[in-house]
């Protein structure tokens, strides 16, 4: 029986992936609480399991829909392009909590931290050392992943390759960095505020960097399997939005915490 269909939306097949993706979140949250409690972390491993095999399978079915289907269409597209900017707009409003926090401390020190900021017996980063190395390293990496988008656009898949790649190893490079600086650390997270709010908000941004990584990685794969054309990279597009938000992130942290922060 053939189903004519007299618009330009895509409504999605039947699938599993919703139910599946709830009950691994629900796994995850209860294996952190039974990790914390329990310090048993094979519930926690199970839910991780059960979640990047959903994103697996689901993302398989949307990069199908789009590349090979034709399901994506420009009224579907421009739904993806809106649900992406809330996303991003989402993490914006993620991290400004963590830059509320910041600044509150820093800006009025209170009487059990000595009214003094950083304070006492907290020996913080140099900022003019690995972390401006990783400033570089993330602009720099911003610019590959604009020239990669542009050689894209332009049809010239060899040099799109080659900065994609590129992006993807400085991303690599930033997060050893980042452990490494973690390593070598003269405080902890459990040193007063300021270990708290230091680690939080690296840290989290340190793991949309190794999302962000992979996001493009996943990208590298499917430009070097012929799924993205010059009109038609959403997914390309969507990675490289994230991977800007990742920049501009950190030269807020960079700016405020590491330098003005001291």
């Amino acid at each position: 029986m053939i189903i004519k269909r007299n618009h330009s939306f895509h409504l999605v097949d039947q699938r599993p992936w919703p139910l599946t993706g709830a009950i691994g979140a629900l796994t995850l949250t209860t294996g952190i609480v039974k990790w914390f409690h329990e310090f048993n972390f094979l519930l926690l491993i199970l839910g991780k399991l059960i979640l990047i095999t959903t994103c697996i399978q689901w993302w398989r079915d949307i990069r199908r829909e789009g590349a090979f289907q034709g399901l994506h269409t420009s009224i579907v597209e421009k739904g993806l392009r809106w649900g992406i900017i809330l996303f991003i707009t989402s993490e914006v409003l993620f991290f400004f909590s963590f830059f509320w926090a910041f600044f509150h401390r820093r800006l009025s020190p209170t009487l059990e931290i000595g009214r003094f900021w950083p304070p006492q017996g907290i020996s913080p980063f140099n900022p003019f050392q690995v972390p401006l190395l990783n400033t570089i390293i993330l602009l720099s990496s911003g610019v590959t992943v604009t020239w990669a988008h542009h050689r894209l656009i332009e049809r010239n898949h060899s040099q799109a390759y080659i900065s994609l790649l590129l992006t993807v190893a400085l991303g690599g490079y930033f997060t050893a960095l980042q452990g490494l600086e973690y390593w070598e650390a003269r405080f902890t997270i459990s040193d007063s505020v300021y270990g708290r709010t230091f680690f939080v908000a690296t840290g989290f941004h340190g793991l949309h960097v190794i999302i962000g990584t992979t996001f493009l990685l996943v990208c590298f794969r499917r430009l070097s399997a012929n799924h993205f054309s010059f009109n038609h990279h959403f997914g390309f597009e969507a990675a490289a939005w994230y991977w800007h938000f990742v920049d501009v992130v950190w030269l807020f942290l960079f700016i405020t915490i590491y330098w003005w922060g001291i």
